[in-house]
């Protein structure tokens, strides 16, 4: 819903274009959506959701437009993109970048599933990603995307999006000595919170108001980590950090001005780590 409702901002606004948002709603939500082109409706859902959710929104917007830059720049040394935990994730037709490039997607059976009927009926080509299905609690998800064609040899792009807060810390140890393996010069992005938010010793704002709707939805954030302590974490994986910004920082970075007078979600990171040699 949030990149539907930036698209829906226009050419020469708009920090992306993502035409597909609409048709990956659920069918209750894309009138709804639809709506968001109206300029009175627009500014009336988003300041509801920023007083609900501070920062949630703006956030998340910013948060898409930063990766989709970091991609970009990385893209003329890379031969494979692997969007891990991909969801409803749609930078393999909104990025002309990755026309050249090899599209994995990972992501549980059902979830895959929702997207590829969705994004056919929307008539989506289908042949820009390599889909791989993987139920994280019974798979391996190394094997299924060798056995997809990945080339753990190529160098590589991974992008890890709003997923490691709802993992253990063994699940995340696991998939970031994963990244640490892959070809020298490999870039691995991916978002954390503060590990303040998990167990309480920070106060930020909005953040309990945040926490406590997860924990309702059954699905709870369980790992964080601490930005002073991250460039040791990473280098134990085999990667070095390049940036780690904060929703304030990627805000003023992507927004300017306008993102300098947001506010809330300061908790979430954004990061861009590179694979050494071995």
């Amino acid at each position: 819903m949030f990149r539907a409702s930036e698209h829906a901002k226009g050419t020469g606004q708009r920090l992306f274009a993502d035409p597909l948002a609409v048709a990956l709603l659920p069918g209750s939500l894309r009138l709804s959506a639809k709506l968001l082109a109206v300029r009175p409706v627009s500014s009336m859902l988003a300041r509801y959701i920023d007083r609900q959710w501070p920062g949630a929104r703006t956030s998340g917007i910013a948060r898409t437009r930063l990766i989709d830059d970091w991609i970009a720049e990385s893209i003329g040394q890379a031969e494979q993109l692997v969007l891990l935990g991909a969801g409803f994730d749609t930078r393999a037709w909104r990025l002309g970048a990755l026309d050249a490039v090899k599209v994995f997607e990972v992501d549980h059976p059902a979830t895959a599933k929702v997207k590829r009927q969705r994004l056919q009926a929307a008539g989506a080509d289908m042949n820009r990603v390599t889909f791989v299905a993987v139920d994280f609690e019974i798979d391996d998800f190394e094997v299924r995307l060798r056995d997809a064609g990945f080339d753990l040899a190529r160098r590589s792009i991974v992008v890890w999006e709003g997923v490691s807060q709802y993992l253990t810390g063994e699940a995340v140890c696991g998939v970031m000595r994963w990244a640490g393996r892959l070809a020298p010069g490999s870039r691995f992005i991916f978002t954390y919170v503060h590990e303040g938010v998990i167990d309480g010793s920070v106060a930020f704002d909005g953040a309990d108001k945040v926490v406590a709707k997860v924990g309702v939805s059954g699905e709870p954030w369980r790992f964080g980590l601490l930005p002073g302590e991250l460039p040791g974490f990473l280098r134990e994986r085999g990667l070095r950090l390049v940036s780690d910004l904060g929703a304030d920082q990627y805000r003023e970075r992507v927004m300017g001005q306008a993102g300098r007078d947001m506010h809330g979600y300061s908790f979430y990171h954004t990061v861009l780590a590179e694979v050494g040699d071995a």
